[in-house]
């Protein structure tokens, strides 16, 4: 059984969304380390992935939400990590970004309210974040997120992963099939092409914070199976 677990999040949002994944795998005895990315560019979230990944003393379970399944495609061949597992991520092959992932939506796809640039950063329409971005988190937890809302740069988005790691490394997915950012019928395919063992959960794109016993759950099934 690995008993490391790093988390990895997405843009928009801080590692604090991790908060009660935190503490079911920390209740179990699981050494939980939480990477704040700085979404500046992919080049720099995975560095700072690695860097928490440096101090670890063994193998861990390299998890990430949204954008953060780009940055654990990148800095998941590090030595220390034996499995991955996405949270209705995007899961690039080499040479694709996110910004490749999304550039051809299918008909009907929701289109998630990002607002133009500013000075080279996104941000979502306060407005609009709790029904596109949480949609089952309270309506008070979602407005904080929609002020505390990380500006997530263009480079970020643009960043292209080299090798990516699901292709050395077993993989987990979980697909939120209320998913109003990245529609439900793409988090499937790209769980596929990356050979995950994949699970569904009733949730929004926000279902790392909503539904942390589903998350935790597919956590503790890929640090069980891995081979390390």
């Amino acid at each position: 059984m690995i008993r490391n677990v790093v988390l990895v999040h997405g843009g928009f949002v801080d590692g604090s969304g991790w908060l009660g994944v935190h503490r079911l795998l920390t209740a179990d005895g699981f050494t939980v380390k939480i990477v704040q990315n700085p979404t500046l560019s992919l080049a720099g979230d995975a560095a700072a992935t690695r860097f928490v990944l440096d101090a670890l003393d063994g193998p861990a379970v390299l998890v990430g939400h949204s954008y953060g399944g780009a940055v654990i495609s990148e800095a998941g061949t590090h030595g220390n990590v034996a499995a991955l597992v996405y949270v209705a991520a995007f899961a690039p092959d080499k040479g694709e970004s996110v910004d490749t992932l999304i550039a051809d939506p299918s008909p009907g796809d929701p289109v998630p309210p990002i607002l133009a640039p500013r000075d080279g950063f996104l941000f979502l329409d306060r407005d609009k974040f709790h029904g596109s971005f949480a949609a089952d988190l309270p309506a008070d937890e979602a407005a904080f997120l929609a002020d505390s809302q990380v500006p997530w740069g263009v480079e970020a988005l643009a960043g292209t992963v080299t090798e990516p790691a699901w292709r050395t490394r077993p993989a987990w997915y979980l697909v939120s099939t209320q998913d109003r950012m990245i529609p439900p019928h793409a988090q499937r395919a790209m769980a596929a092409r990356a050979g995950a063992v994949t699970v569904e959960a009733i949730g929004s794109h926000a279902v790392y914070a909503s539904q942390p016993g589903a998350v935790a759950d597919l956590i503790r099934q890929a640090a069980g199976s891995a081979d390390h």
